[in-house]
């Protein structure tokens, strides 16, 4: 005996169809591109560095377009139903052919070598802004999975903040306590490695106030999807508001505070710190330096575990 399971008909699945769509629309309303930060960037810097990619994107176009181009004329008119395109089995070549498919791609790396070798080079993230202001000087060190940013003018620390007067040139020196990592703020900038013993530096500026996002782009274990900070460029005002909340916090970044800090923690918490130990980021350097037995401070001991 044979036994038949009905199907359901094909119409039973139209209102599926039909809805299918609109749920797609609606999951995807927030991945517009209109304020991602390589189209709308917040800084000089991003700007011309945006505008550095599309010069490139478009000289290249100059190869990929004409390609795709003759790719359909060549289909089209040498299908087999159009008689008007002739055959020739024995032809074996065209110098204008030769020279149009060697010369303009040439041309091309030639034109594209010379603008990424200048651009980048005024692009380098070591080269000072210039302007009518004096740097705002931070010190950034990676951690295990946060960024602490030390201010040696203004005497205070945080932890995933970073915050500066908006339109003023900003000079950040950068480190590992830890394993390879990268700074970023694509709004603003490109990145560059933080490597312990080593310092980088990034100079960056922000035409206007307004609210940024910053992480490490490089993998560095089991926190690195919550390793990311928010940067605030601000008003003299509103920076100096910041200023006096940091320096009201309750909490001191000293030498055993410090090696609490820099313990893996996932998705730290945004922290103040109203003072930090003297020398700070340079103890953090000298952790990974050739121990050579000389004398150093009770707090430099501690911090680079030395502390008898």
């Amino acid at each position: 005996m044979t036994v038949r399971i009905p199907l359901a008909s094909k119409g039973a699945f139209r209102p599926l169809h039909a809805v299918g769509p609109v749920v797609a629309c609606l999951l995807l309303a927030g991945c517009g591109l209109a304020d991602a930060p390589l189209i709308s960037p917040k800084g000089p810097i991003a700007l011309a560095e945006r505008n550095l990619l599309v010069t490139a994107f478009l000289v290249m176009m100059i190869v990929t377009i004409p390609v795709f181009v003759m790719t359909l004329l060549i289909v089209w008119r040498y299908r087999a139903s159009n008689p008007q395109g002739s055959y020739t089995p024995r032809w074996t070549g065209s110098w204008k052919l030769e020279a149009a498919i060697w010369v303009v791609p040439a041309i091309i790396v030639v034109v594209l070598g010379v603008l990424l070798w200048t651009q980048t080079h005024k692009l380098d993230p070591y080269r000072r802004i210039t302007g009518g202001n004096n740097a705002f000087e931070v010190q950034a060190i990676a951690q295990d999975w946060k960024w602490l940013f030390v201010y040696p003018d203004l005497g205070v620390a945080s932890v995933n903040e970073l915050a500066f007067p908006a339109d003023r040139p900003v000079r950040i020196t950068i480190t590992s306590d830890t394993v390879m990592n990268s700074f970023m703020i694509p709004a603003l900038g490109g990145q560059i490695y933080a490597m312990a013993g080593m310092t980088t530096r990034l100079n960056l500026i922000a035409d206007e106030p307004g609210v940024f996002t910053g992480r490490n782009t490089m993998y560095s274990g089991d926190g690195f999807a919550d390793q990311h900070f928010q940067a605030h460029a601000m008003s003299d005002e509103d920076f100096a508001a910041w200023t006096e909340k940091l320096k009201a916090a309750d909490k001191a970044l000293d030498a055993r505070e410090y090696v609490e800090l820099v313990k893996p923690s996932w998705a730290n918490p945004v922290t103040y710190y109203s003072t930090y130990e003297p020398n700070l980021f340079d103890i953090v350097l000298s952790k990974y330096a050739p121990y050579t037995g000389q004398e150093e401070s009770e707090a430099a001991a501690i911090i680079c575990g030395r502390a008898a």
